[in-house]
């Protein structure tokens, strides 16, 4: 049995969208010829939100330490909230005395927090111990260079700077890549001769069969809305941003066209945008309702952009008429709340990138209706027959292709995972 060392600073009862990865994997690692091992953030360090239900869906074998982190009530006052930055010592200090006490085949960070990345050079020269990264997101990333001010990230300067610094710390030592799009490996194999295509794979995030079968046993109040013959509820869970604006747009320019043609239907349509902002809630933005608001439509839009527990997300999505998935304008972006969406097994209706992979895999597995757009070119039309479409045939459940979907549950793409550790040991020198 092989030992892995997973560092993953939000891991449950952490609500965090960059934990979904390992907390899916750590339960098949196993039975894969893996120990998994995980470090994580103490929660009471943490600003993200707890979700307690989380922990049931871990296997109770599953070792799991937790460091600190430096408070916020004193970093605040020098500007700095990163819990990535706020950890970094304390993931320093307590690891390298795990290291020297026990043996470690490899070290796997599967996070977003990403100036942690950077102790994996220095625990490889120092332990002697590969190590591999997952690369949910782009690191240090070119995409809001073009920008204006009020479209960037809060603190962009800064981090830009920061990240423009640490990436190539972590990257010139690692032994592989993992990623969910090949846009990020053709970024990083432009910028550092070490990463070449062998050492990278594309392994998307898996579907989570569990997350279903523990919200069946749960009472999860929802309080959004509530079923009624007259109104129909849509629903959108997850992360929207400027970078969806222009999808944003084509859904709302297209609920406009179908008020005007068809107002008895459309009219009954209500729209729910949950979680839109990650960032806590007194610095939290609406990104949604100003777009509603240029198209005419913010009468039949909610954004309550605070993150709610994961697992009041999914009952949000069960309890939905139908679903929204507005996509990223970057083609690199595969949004990894699509598998949740599919199991809810709810109408869907998708606009997104034409080279995501989401539209490849909703017409793989034809679990929705996906509205593919190239930038700048307007779709609204093929969006309103995809809503004209979906509202007239309404109750119905979605003809998913499950045989197509069995790839792409968690299982699978962890044995990916495995697959992949195996062949950077594999590599290394003796």
């Amino acid at each position: 049995m092989k030992a892995l060392l997973i560092i993953s600073p939000n891991f449950p009862p952490i609500n965090a969208a960059d934990m979904h990865r390992v907390r899916q994997s750590v339960g098949y690692f196993r039975e894969m010829g893996w120990q998994p091992t995980v470090v994580m953030v103490d929660p009471a360090d943490s600003e993200f939100k707890s979700d307690p239900l989380l922990e049931q869906t871990l296997p109770e074998q599953l070792e799991i330490i937790r460091v600190g982190a430096f408070s916020t009530r004193w970093t605040r006052k020098l500007g700095l909230g990163s819990l990535a930055l706020r950890s970094l010592w304390f993931y320093f200090r307590e690891v390298n005395a795990l290291l020297r006490r026990r043996k470690f085949d490899l070290v796997y960070f599967s996070t977003t927090m990403f100036p942690v990345l950077i102790l994996g050079a220095y625990w490889k020269k120092r332990f002697k111990i590969p190590y591999v990264i997952d690369m949910q997101d782009p690191w240090h990333s070119e995409y809001y260079q073009d920008k204006p001010a009020h479209e960037r990230p809060p603190k962009y300067w800064f981090a830009y700077r920061l990240n423009q610094y640490l990436e190539p710390i972590a990257m010139r030592q690692v032994g592989g890549i993992i990623a969910v799009s090949e846009a990020y490996h053709q970024t990083l194999q432009t910028r550092y001769p070490n990463i070449r295509p062998e050492n990278c794979t594309v392994i998307p995030f898996g579907a989570f069969q569990k997350d279903l079968d523990v919200l069946q046993n749960q009472i999860i109040p929802n309080r959004f809305f509530r079923a009624s013959p007259e109104f129909i509820h849509l629903a959108y869970v997850g992360r929207a941003g400027h970078d969806m604006r222009f999808a944003l747009t084509q859904v709302f320019r297209a609920f406009r066209k179908g008020l005007e043609q068809d107002p008895a239907l459309f009219g009954k349509v209500r729209m729910y945008f949950i979680g839109t902002d990650y960032a806590p809630e007194h610095q939290s933005r609406k990104t949604v309702v100003p777009v509603a608001e240029n198209e005419g439509v913010a009468d039949y839009v909610t954004e309550h952009p605070f993150r709610v527990p994961y697992f009041a997300g999914l009952q949000i999505l069960r309890d939905a008429d139908g679903l929204l998935m507005p996509g990223s304008d970057d083609p690199r972006y595969t949004a990894s709340k699509l598998y949740p969406y599919i199991l809810a097994k709810r109408p869907l209706l998708a606009v997104f990138h034409e080279k995501s992979s989401v539209v490849r895999i909703l017409r793989e597995t034809n679990a929705g209706v996906v509205v593919p757009f190239s930038k700048g070119k307007d779709v609204s039309e093929a969006v309103y027959l995809a809503w004209q479409r979906i509202l007239r045939e309404l109750p119905f459940s979605p003809p998913t292709n499950w045989q197509a979907f069995e790839p792409y549950m968690a299982r699978e793409m962890t044995r990916k995972q495995v697959y992949f550790f195996e062949y950077v040991l594999s590599k290394q020198p003796e």
